[in-house]
């Protein structure tokens, strides 16, 4: 019996559009028809509406808003859930008919629930309308919706570009069986429980408890599929292995090809030739302590202008990368293919070879090194009156600490320091006190998210875990990068050359609705307004410093941005507040910035290695996909790292208590950091006691049904540790302590949902190892 023909994907007809104000089915079939590339302007001109017709649709437009029904992107509007014209995407599986299914990469799941399933298109005869990718691969895809589609794939994708290759080979811990051969356990939290089968003859030398990758030989109709060991990479118990883990499973290239080594290894010293000589500025670096590559040095002096009283000229010079690194290269292909440098306790995964980042391109003191600068002249107010860009050699004066550049200025100077304090150390804070008025005045996100990290001991096990102190020297080389890097957006856009922008877009209206509710919790109210601005949140935040409130308010608030992209179209950066802005300071370890020096050499013609005249929009968009997605890789597995090296050194204090916050409430359990470690684990609802506990969204807390007790994001908690998997970077809790008490508990709003099993037959067997919330 043949199988039904699948219906053809065709564009949804154009709705008709009467004259006159809209109904709600009407605007949401108009934004869904338009691919979501609308806005108010497009809705009243394809309406005819104008004056007091405009001031009701905005009301609709923010009721279907706050009802779930469209959201906002980049100013434009669009239907809620909905996918981009264009979108990064993972080839996941195959459908039963034996077609590719993919499901893009960067999906809001809170917001917008599953990721929608994508059916990559067919041509005619079988043959796949552009590459053909496979089951893993990542790949950009240009999308239409299937009209009327009825089942989980509502869309279809035409693969515009394979961008990753799928990995053939699998990560994970041998345990060896008595006859020789032995088991694979996946590291990969998504394969966990699906081990595979090594045969004697295939386990190699692999001893119990290594680390290993394997290639997968056959599949069987029954039992485990089986494998052979590839490689050796150590004990699992070492923490050495635990970033390979996340190198591997997370596909990060960590092996330079030969081609580029080759490249590396033929490059020279770039000369003087076309460049100004600054070699006499006392330009200094200002790095962490154990900082191999320094791509930035600053320097500042006081503007003797008579028309700039109390000002001052700053210059930020950063490492001159594209001088070694030209367009198309073996080189250039690598770096984009990594995206960016990752950075984990034990070892970083340089974008660029050795020979480039630590060496040649590196601004090491008292020697030559080229350099793409800008000087910028700023008023006594910090604000920024002109600047310009600059090619040359120079040659650092000094590499200091954060901490030693602060000292300094404490009073404690050293040997190095003593004969900077006065030409070059105080000029550069004075510098920073005018930049931070400025910076005062546009009021960016102040959010008071304390970082930790990691300490190792020589033999790489964990020492200790440490929130490193805050100081001025790291806010006034943030300052000085955040005004390097606005000159540079500026500069191109003056001189209508393309770029990659940093943009980072304004809260959705889904979100700062729930983020509305959420703070009516607590008695804080926020204003209902279209155009939001970070100085609110920042009003909000400053009413609760020094409150038991600060980390939930803090942690709420974060939650309600949205994430930060690397974009050739330009809308803005919320965050820092900053109408464009463009990553220049780090060409060393992210693509995103070599692309800008490209194309300042291109506009200002200070030589022939700038960004190709050929290169398209449509060329710099997929790079931009490309190096969003390959930053998110990085973050992750940053973070996965950081979680099963934790964990590794907690699995030798089970029993133990500690002092935690909630760190995350779902209707399965809670998710709590620990203080000193910042170690995240997980209580399940079913261990929180014998009452019936209901998840409140409003609150995000989960409540108890007869008691009353509450347990909220940010709350206070005591824990005992009683379970830990330190391959899958995970631990379980036991709650000690009691929650807060609540009238009227279990009745929450709308989205309350059971979160506790009753019965102790009905509860899961290890909750909370099977992942982690990201």
């Amino acid at each position: 019996m043949r199988k039904p023909a699948r219906p053809k994907p065709r564009k949804a007809p154009a709705p008709r559009l009467p004259r006159g104000l809209p109904s709600r089915e009407d605007l949401t079939a108009f934004i869904a028809a338009n691919g979501g590339d609308v806005g108010k302007r497009e809705i009243s001109r394809a309406f005819g509406l104008d004056g007091s017709d405009r001031i009701v649709l905005k009301a609709m437009l923010r009721e279907l808003a706050e009802e779930g029904l469209i959201g906002r992107k980049r100013k434009k509007l669009h239907v809620a859930g909905g996918l981009p014209a264009v979108v990064m995407s993972e080839v996941v599986e195959r459908d039963e008919d034996g077609e590719l299914i993919a499901q893009p990469i960067d999906w809001d799941t809170e917001a917008h629930g599953e990721a929608p399933h994508i059916l990559i298109k067919l041509a005619r005869r079988g043959r796949v309308a552009g590459p053909a990718p496979a089951i893993g691969d990542r790949v950009l895809l240009k999308t239409d919706e299937i009209p009327e589609a009825d089942g989980r794939v509502r869309h279809t994708g035409h693969v515009l570009k394979i961008i990753e290759k799928s990995r053939a080979l699998t990560l994970g811990v041998f345990r060896r069986d008595a006859q020789g051969g032995g088991r694979l356990i996946p590291v990969d939290k998504r394969n966990m429980g699906r081990e595979l089968a090594i045969p004697p003859d295939f386990a190699g030398d692999a001893e119990d408890g290594d680390l290993v990758s394997v290639e997968i030989m056959r599949h069987h109709a029954y039992g485990l599929p089986t494998a052979k060991v590839k490689e050796r990479l150590g004990s699992v118990s070492t923490e050495k292995a635990i970033s390979l883990i996340a190198i591997h499973a997370h596909g990060i290239p960590s092996v330079f090809r030969r081609d580029a080594l080759a490249e590396a290894e033929e490059a020279r010293p770039a000369r003087m030739a076309g460049r100004e000589d600054w070699r006499d500025l006392p330009l200094v670096t200002i790095d962490p302590p154990d900082a191999k590559d320094h791509d930035d040095a600053v320097h500042a002096t006081p503007d003797l202008d008579p028309d700039n009283e109390g000002g001052f000229i700053l210059t930020v010079a950063i490492a001159d990368v594209a001088a070694y690194v030209r367009p198309g290269s073996a080189l250039d292909r690598e770096a984009l293919s990594r995206g960016n440098s990752v950075y984990f306790p034990d070892r970083v995964v340089p974008m660029l070879p050795e020979r480039i980042s630590n060496d040649l391109c590196s601004l090491r003191p008292l020697e030559d090194r080229p350099a793409m600068a800008v000087r910028m002249v700023v008023g006594a107010n910090g604000r920024k009156r002109r600047h310009s860009f600059h090619r040359v050699m120079m040659r650092s004066a000094a590499k200091l600490s954060y901490v030693q550049a602060q000292a300094a200025i404490d009073g404690r100077p050293d040997e190095t320091t003593q004969p900077l304090l006065t030409g070059v150390l105080r000029p550069l804070w004075d510098a920073y006190a005018a930049v931070k008025q400025a910076r005062d005045a546009r009021s960016p996100l102040e959010l008071d998210l304390p970082e930790r990290k990691i300490l190792l001991k020589p033999d790489g096990t964990v020492d200790r875990v440490v929130v490193p102190e805050r100081l001025d020297a790291h806010k006034l080389i943030e300052e000085f990068m955040i005004l390097a890097n606005v000159a540079a957006a500026e500069t191109l856009e003056e001189k209508h050359v393309p770029l990659v922008y940093r943009v980072h877009d304004q809260p959705s209206l889904e979100k700062m609705s729930g983020l509305r509710e959420f703070l009516q919790t607590l008695d804080i109210k926020l204003p209902k307004t279209e155009t939001v601005r970070p100085a609110q949140f920042n009003e909000i935040l400053s009413r609760v410093v020094g409150s038991e409130l600060a980390p939930l308010v803090n942690q709420v608030i974060l939650r309600s941005q949205a994430q930060a992209e690397y974009a050739f179209e330009n809308y803005g950066h919320f965050g820092l507040h900053l109408r464009r802005y463009a990553h220049f300071t780090s060409p060393i370890r992210r693509y995103a910035d070599l692309i800008v020096h490209r194309a300042l050499i291109r506009a200002l013609g200070l030589g022939r290695d700038g960004l190709p005249e050929t290169m398209t929009p449509e060329q710099l968009a997929e790079i931009a996909a490309r190096i969003s997605a390959s930053e998110r890789r990085a973050m992750s597995a940053e973070r996965e790292t950081v979680d099963r090296l934790i964990a590794h050194h907690m699995a030798q204090q089970m029993g133990a208590e500690f002092k935690g916050r909630i760190a995350g409430v779902t209707r399965v359990g809670l998710f709590v950091t620990l203080d000193d470690t910042g170690a995240d684990g997980f209580i399940p609802a079913s261990t929180l006691g014998q009452d019936y506990y209901r998840y409140d969204e409003a609150r995000h807390a989960l409540i108890g049904d007869q008691s009353g007790e509450m347990h909220r994001l940010g709350d206070r908690v005591e824990v005992k540790l009683i379970e830990a998997a330190p391959v899958a970077g995970a631990l379980r809790f036991e709650l000690i302590s009691e929650g807060t008490r609540v009238a009227g508990a279990g009745k929450g709003p709308r989205g309350a949902g059971k979160a506790r099993f009753r019965r102790p037959e009905e509860r899961p067997r290890r909750a909370g190892m099977r992942g982690k919330r990201k």
